[in-house]
Formats: structure tokens, sequence, C-alpha cells
């Protein structure tokens, strides 16, 4: 949308507050007894207080009315969102599957991963996540975001993170449909760059966050604030609208990215680089190099390796899987998986290209080449074991059972009387 501003950064010390309220922002304090033109003070704590300092998130608001004052909260239907990850026995096939998880919001440590598919605007009514936080990752049809924060215009190939506590609404323009990946108990952050050194990947600076922005209204009909809670969905009523917060700082924000920024590490002589050098966020687990989940993109490159059969590898993985895709056509299974599709390889079983993909790469020409023009595939990696819902396997009726064919033409090529050729 034109018009919209943003704070460029990620995970910085930033303030904002509305131009129409010019110096709203409290000068040298958090908490006056009186703040700027009567607003409220309100904290949003997304650490724990005594957190280290590097980990420490919070943010101040200073808003028209608190949002504290609202009608009781009442349970509301939950339609396919669930935390039952035992609606179905496990299967470890791979397969296309949609909606899937593990883990537990109540004890803080776990993901969800959720489909959206809307076509209409949320009018006098919000959502918020108590359980943990949204990245969102659009597919079709460009989605506004209103945040306490201010306003964001997110489009396919680009994300963004409402992290948990955050209340947003969101306007459509169409048919709109993605991807949503939830983490409990972490917060996503930058990967750790090694040896790759200071600069690669994904760079703060192109990270987006809103400029303050309110709306000062009454809305004796009713606002509806949905509120997810250990995976059940309650709502509540006020008489005015949550986006009411004319100034902040802080350094706990909703943000956005555009995926076309993602400074690409490749190896340029031969052989493999494991996927992980295409990691955009983290969500860090307790145990150092694992993580909860990893949102991990594949975007256009070059290939230039030599010697080296240059599509992922076959693989059995310590991690599961769930690859999706925005645009385009996946490298390793150009038929069949599908924008707006997904797919579920589970802990430790089998995957890695298609027939097709494995004959035509053993034999071609390895000159340097554009790798995934026109394409973005991305996957949510994840040391936990995920089930997949109910939804995911059997309501939404999208289940591909033929999937695995997608290997049958892999056929022999040894030969017990083949010697290396002299140089």
């Amino acid at each position: 949308m034109a018009g919209l501003k943003y704070m460029t950064g990620f995970g910085n010390e930033l303030s904002s507050e509305d131009p129409r309220c010019p110096g709203s922002l409290p000068e040298g304090q958090n908490n006056p007894q009186v703040c700027p033109y009567g607003l409220y003070a309100e904290q949003i704590s997304g650490s724990a207080f005594t957190c280290p300092r590097p980990a420490n998130k919070r943010s101040w608001l200073y808003r028209i009315i608190p949002s504290v004052k609202h009608k009781p909260f009442a349970p509301v239907p939950n339609g396919d969102l669930t935390e039952n990850w035992d609606e179905v026995e496990p299967d470890p096939n791979q397969g296309l599957h949609t909606v899937c998880g593990a883990g537990d919001a109540r004890s803080r440590n776990g993901i969800g991963i959720h489909m959206y598919m809307c076509n209409t605007s949320m009018v006098d009514r919000c959502f918020n996540n108590s359980d943990g936080d949204f990245l969102i990752v659009p597919q079709q049809g460009e989605i506004l975001i209103t945040t306490e924060f201010g306003k964001m215009m997110v489009e396919p190939n680009e994300i963004c993170v409402i992290q948990q506590g955050m209340r947003f609404s969101v306007d459509v323009f169409g048919q709109t449909r993605g991807y949503i990946l939830e983490v409990y108990g972490a917060h996503f952050e930058l990967p750790d760059l090694g040896p790759i050194g200071a600069n690669g990947l994904a760079n703060p600076r192109d990270f987006l966050c809103p400029v303050a922005w309110y709306e000062d209204r009454q809305v004796s009909s009713g606002y509806t604030v949905v509120n997810k809670y250990q995976g059940k969905l309650f709502a509540c009523q006020q008489d005015f609208s949550p986006f009411n917060v004319v100034a902040w700082h802080g350094n706990y924000t909703p943000y956005k990215y555009n995926l076309k920024n993602f400074m690409v590490i490749n190896c340029v002589a031969f052989d493999h680089a494991d996927p992980s050098i295409f990691t955009v966020l983290t969500a860090k687990s307790t145990r150092p190099g694992v993580a909860i989940a990893d949102f991990v993109i594949f975007p256009p490159r070059w290939g230039v390796a030599d010697h080296t059969f240059r599509p992922p590898y076959y693989h059995r993985n310590c991690m599961s899987e769930f690859m999706g895709l925005i645009k385009g056509h996946y490298e390793a299974k150009e038929e069949g998986f599908q924008p707006g599709g997904a797919s579920l390889h589970s802990m430790m079983t089998p995957h890695g290209p298609d027939g097709d993909c494995f004959e035509k790469n053993s034999t071609s020409d390895l000159k340097p080449e554009r790798v995934a023009e026109g394409t973005m595939a991305f996957m949510f990696e994840s040391s936990f074991n995920m089930a997949v819902t109910k939804w995911g396997l059997q309501t939404c009726q999208r289940l591909d059972k033929s999937y695995y064919q997608c290997w049958e033409t892999l056929r022999s090529h040894f030969n017990p009387n083949w010697r290396p050729s002299k140089q």
C-alpha cells in the first residue's frame, strides 16, 4: 500500500510516534505519572524480566485506552485449529500434508504449522496469540496487517512475524492463501554466521518494522478480540478499537522481510554445502545448534559446482522437514508439487530428488546455470517429531497418496566392472 512507512533493523531498540501527536513519547522515563496527551503507558513483555540483556524483549505502548478494558473471554468454536497431535495414528510416510505440529503450548515447547485461506477482511475484529509467535508466509494475495505498533503490507515472497501477545487484524483484497509457522516458547532470531563472518544470509538492515499509527474509534456494536490460549480459541468484547497506540518504543515488535533480499551463500568449487546456509530465521532450543524451528528458503541462485550432483542429495534427517512452495517449480520435484501445497518428510524418512531429476542431473553438462529462477520454495525444519492432524490427512481431501511414486522410476546403475578412468 502506497504511503506506508517502516523502520529498518532486526531486534533493534526502536521508537515511533504517530505524527498526528508529536511529543507523545515520554522523555526520559517509561511510565510518568501523567503521560503526554493523557495516554496510558502499557508494557508488552516478550521475555522474562530477568533475561540477559541480549535476550530481553519488551516494548512500551502509549495508548488511548489500555487493553485491559474488555468483557470476559468466552470459548468460541475452534474450527480446524487443534493442538491434539493424537487425532490419527502416526504415519512416517512421505506425503503432501498440510497441518501438523508437535509439543505443547502449556509447557511452552513446540510448534504448530497451519495453512490460511480467506477472502474477507476482519472488520471490528482482531486476533491475539497467547501461545507463541506466528511466522506468516503469504503464497497468494497481499495482506494488510494492522497491529498495535502500526501497519504492514505483506505480499507473496515476503514474510512477517507477529510475536506472542501482539494484537493484529488482517485486510485482504481477494483470494488469499499462505502458510503459518507457530513457535511456542522461543522467539525467532537471525542464525549465527560462524565462519561466514559478519555479513550474509538475511541482513538485519532489510527487516522492516511498522511506524506508529492510531485510531481513536468507539465501536458501539462491539469490537471482538479473539485469543488463542492453550490451543483453544476464546473471544471477548470491548467498545473501542485496540489499535489506539499513539507512540511506542522498545525491541519487541512485529516485523517483515522480503525474501529477494536474502544474500545467498553457495558452493563455488565442488560438492554440496548443507541447506542450513539458506536459513533466514531460527527459533533456538536449549541444545546448542538444535532448533525448535528453522525457516529455510531455496531462492534463485547460481549453480557452479564441478563434479557434483547439484540438486538436493538423498537424505535421512534427525529433523522433521515441512516443505512449501510460494511460486514456480521446486527443482527436486518439478511435477506434482504445486504452489500452495506442502510435503512433510518425517524424522528419518528417506527423501530426495525424483527419478526424472536424478537422471537429468546425473548426465547434464555442468556449466554455470541459474537455479530456481522464478521460484521460491521454503522449509520449516524442526527438531520435533511432528504429527499430522485429521484435517491434514483426511478432511481437506488433498492428500497425495501417490506421492511415493515419484521415486518408483529410480533404477540401478551399478556396474561391478567399473574402473576409475586414468588421468
